[in-house]
């Protein structure tokens, strides 16, 4: 039932997002160069892993020796603005097209975390990865690491139809109040290093 509630909502839709993803996908083309598309292998459900697509929000400025900037300073004011109001994570509705992401579930985090969970952290891949979830809607990017598995945890013991239904409505409006957009100084969240460490 979740998967079909996907692919009608993603379908039905089409005619609002498809638009807006060549739009964005020409602007970023132009402020940033290419490639316009940012790709990276993530853990999916049981941890398997499959490459996300998203906006590229950040240039490729670096030091004199060559090294990479950080994050946030390569974070472009577009790129700003793409992950304020989430547009950066339009691309991943075709991951859910393809079955490998749900519009609802654990983030899709990086696959070098996948050895730092706790057996009950590491539960958050017993679903298909989410656009948005239960932690997104209950504090994102400003959650510490440990609540934010907490609460995906806790989606994976209580999905339900109405709950999904509700975390849709409730990211429309977090993303209007740009709300947990990055943790305090960071561009978007520090690196997890494990439960002893991080």
């Amino acid at each position: 039932m979740k998967r079909v509630l996907d692919l009608i909502l993603v379908l039905l839709s089409v005619w609002v997002w498809l638009p807006l993803l060549l739009a964005i996908t020409l602007v970023a083309r132009l402020k940033l160069g290419p490639p316009v598309f940012f790709r990276q292998k993530r853990p999916g459900k049981n941890g398997v892993a499959f490459e996300i697509t998203k906006f590229r929000t950040m240039s490729d400025e670096g030091d004199t020796q060559g090294n990479l900037l950080s994050d946030a300073e390569r974070l472009t004011p577009f790129g700003r603005w793409l992950r304020a109001t989430s547009l950066d994570e339009l691309p991943e509705l075709l991951n859910v097209l393809k079955g490998e992401m749900s519009l609802v579930g654990p983030r899709p985090l990086l696959i070098q975390y996948l050895d730092l969970y706790t057996p009950e952290q590491a539960r958050r891949h017993e679903v298909r990865p989410g656009l948005t979830g239960w932690a997104q809607v209950n504090g994102r990017n400003a959650l510490a690491w440990e609540e934010k598995f907490k609460l995906d945890v806790w989606y994976v013991d209580h999905r339900s139809l109405r709950l999904d239904l509700k975390i849709l409505a409730l990211t429309v409006w977090k993303i209007l109040r740009r709300e947990g957009i990055s943790a305090a100084d960071e561009a978007t969240m520090p690196e997890f290093r494990g439960n002893q460490r991080n």
